[in-house]
């Protein structure tokens, strides 16, 4: 697999995995196993998520830094739920720890690929 399409592959794994966490974030509140019948305040947990969407879009290294940061709260939210919860707000969770572990593998792969291209390339152009 050549840089280009292991920086694509990274990219919508991210992506992916990260709007999975949004729409499970959203579904598990509001309508799957809400703290309170009818929904609850517990679904704006989600809005941290929503602001990387534009920078995983636009494909900034920034961003898949911090999000590799950020996706630790929630997982230590599926966590504990996973264990205290009860079902389905515990599969949930578990749900929940499965889509962190693969944004935060998504994030980590996608940054060190781009480094290590990086440096190959700066090499390169200090070699001539």
């Amino acid at each position: 697999m050549n840089k280009a399409n292991q920086i694509d592959a990274t990219r919508w794994l991210a992506l992916s995995s990260m709007i999975g966490l949004i729409v499970l974030g959203l579904a598990w509140e509001m309508w799957l196993s809400p703290i309170r019948p009818g929904g609850s305040l517990l679904a704006l947990k989600v809005l941290p998520l929503c602001l990387p969407l534009a920078g995983v879009l636009k494909n900034r290294m920034y961003t898949y830094r911090w999000v590799s940061l950020l996706v630790w709260l929630y997982f230590t939210e599926g966590a504990v739920r996973a264990w205290s919860d009860r079902p389905p707000g515990n599969y949930l969770a578990m749900i929940e720890v499965l889509l962190c572990l693969l944004l935060f593998a998504a994030c980590a792969l996608h940054v060190r690929i781009r480094l290590k291209h990086a440096a190959a390339d700066n090499a390169a152009l200090h070699a001539l």
